[in-house]
């Protein structure tokens, strides 16, 4: 196995088991989503902090800048000096963020070799069982040969009892996966190109505008996620304000560019994961919105008291010396 395979291996038995007990492919893709979440709940909890503290330091840091504006090294020790006081990694947020990324490659690989990964079937096994889907069950290899893994898988469900008694050699490795979701079949790649569709046969237009639908959505809900989190985050410095709305363009372009190329399932999974980061997002900021204000309003009293007891020190020793001294 290479590395690349023990990376995939844990996704493929996760999305293999989901799948046994849902006996659904849709519901085993979000599910999959919904245990990611989980899974990545604590550092994505500790990635939000961090932002929403480094936000909250934004008047801090202005005061700093027009302090120290005429030395940009003593003003970088001070902004890094207040950085470790209030506990915060301004990198933190940006590097948990990129972590669903590696998940959704890892994810693809999965999806788009069934017969690789989720069966674990060797090279000459998956060629012995194209070959029989080839030859008894309709199967039509593509020329670029991406998703015939997927296209075997499909046609051998839909062959299912032939299929187990011609290969039965292949034993409980061949899984009988049944690709069909809301009347689509999430193993193809939409399509686009919407005028080229049978507009007089409901049968096939409603799986292809449910599938063409489903990088609209994800698009959609990529942007209100990253809107949401914006929203919940006030106060962004310019700089970061600038990326973000960099952001708020790439992204949504990126997932319809994404899901108009792959399979249906990966935008599935897509949807899933937007949903359920937008209810993290949203628990996570009330949670840490009244933390932050119970630690805030301890810190200003600290501050406070700290001054109060300065100046009374202060106010004493003006007092010692204006006091005679009397012999």
């Amino acid at each position: 196995m290479s590395f690349w395979d023990y990376i995939v291996w844990p996704f493929a038995r996760l999305l293999e088991i989901l799948y046994n007990w849902s006996h659904s492919y849709g519901v085993a893709i979000i599910l999959f989503a919904l245990v990611v979440n989980l899974i990545l709940a604590p550092f994505m909890a500790k990635s939000k902090k961090s932002m929403m503290r480094t936000t909250r330091l934004q008047p801090q840091l202005k005061e700093l800048e027009k302090k120290y504006r005429d030395d940009q090294q003593k003003y970088q020790l001070e902004m890094m000096k207040l950085y470790k006081e209030n506990g915060v990694s301004p990198m933190s947020g940006c590097l948990w963020s990129l972590i669903p990324f590696p998940i959704l490659i890892a994810l693809y690989g999965v999806i788009r070799e069934p017969l690789t990964r989720m069966m674990g079937l060797a090279k000459d096994s998956v060629e012995a069982i194209t070959k029989w889907a080839t030859e008894n069950a309709g199967f039509v290899a593509t020329k670029q040969g991406t998703y015939d893994e997927i296209g075997v898988v499909d046609a051998i469900h839909q062959n299912w009892d032939a299929a187990v008694n011609a290969l039965g050699t292949f034993g409980d490795k061949l899984l009988n996966l049944d690709y069909s979701f809301l009347g689509m079949n999430l193993g193809v790649v939409p399509e686009w190109k919407i005028w080229t569709f049978d507009f007089s046969n409901s049968e096939t237009l409603l799986p292809a505008l449910g599938l063409f639908f489903i990088p609209i959505i994800a698009a959609f809900l990529s942007w209100a996620s990253m809107k949401i989190s914006q929203a919940t985050n006030p106060q962004q410095p310019s700089q970061a304000a600038m990326s973000m709305n960099a952001m708020n363009i790439f992204m949504p372009i990126m997932s319809v560019w994404i899901c108009f190329i792959m399979p249906a399932a990966l935008g599935i999974y897509w949807i899933a994961n937007s949903i359920f980061g937008i209810l993290r997002d949203v628990i996570l900021t009330k949670v840490y919105k009244r933390r932050l204000d119970i630690e805030d309003a301890e810190r200003i009293a600290a501050q406070k008291a700290k001054e109060e007891k300065m100046r009374l020190r202060h106010e004493i020793g003006r007092a010692h010396v204006r006091t005679p001294v009397t012999y």
